[in-house]
């Protein structure tokens, strides 16, 4: 016989017992062939402290902040004492980031990947980001693919010329 460890009820295996509201014993039982569809009710409010959005999410504190270093779409702002407040918009990136890694079973990269791949189309329809190149993907690479295509050297001697006769009008 295997103890519960979030509520300390004995059971027998693959079956995962829990307390309803009333205190009467119900068993909870995932099926793996059913996908489990994200129905978490995210409040209506304007932010979110961390460990709201740990509740929320069901994953630790710490987990959250190792996701803001992997994914550039979850960037929360800081208050200024500090603390990370969270938008609905990172809620829902969170929630989708769970999902994909824990029930799509994505790797970091692969979600990292989707999520970019998914947010481009948005970016090219809204008009937004025009002239822009997106930041490439973290892995390896040439350095010179980091900065884009060489600028000829007759043309930064134009600017450091033009750059100086401003300098000698302002000065």
């Amino acid at each position: 016989m295997k103890v519960d460890g979030n509520h300390g009820i004995p059971y027998d295996g693959g079956i995962s017992p829990a307390l309803n509201s009333d205190d009467s014993r119900t068993v909870m039982m995932a099926d793996p062939a059913v996908p489990a569809t994200n129905t978490t009710e995210i409040p209506d409010k304007l932010y979110f402290r961390i460990g709201d959005v740990s509740k929320l999410a069901g994953v630790k504190a710490f987990v959250l902040r190792y996701w803001e270093t992997e994914f550039p779409q979850l960037a929360p702002k800081k208050s200024g004492t500090g603390q990370r407040l969270y938008r609905r918009k990172d809620v829902e990136t969170v929630l989708e980031i769970k999902r994909l890694l824990y029930e799509e079973r994505f790797t970091i990269e692969g979600a990292r990947n989707y999520l970019h791949s998914r947010a481009q189309p948005a970016i090219k329809g809204t008009g937004k980001g025009k002239g822009r190149k997106s930041a490439p993907a973290a892995g390896p690479g040439v350095q010179g693919d980091l900065f884009g295509p060489a600028v000829p050297r007759a043309a930064i001697e134009e600017i450091r010329k033009e750059l100086r006769s401003l300098l000698d009008l302002l000065g």
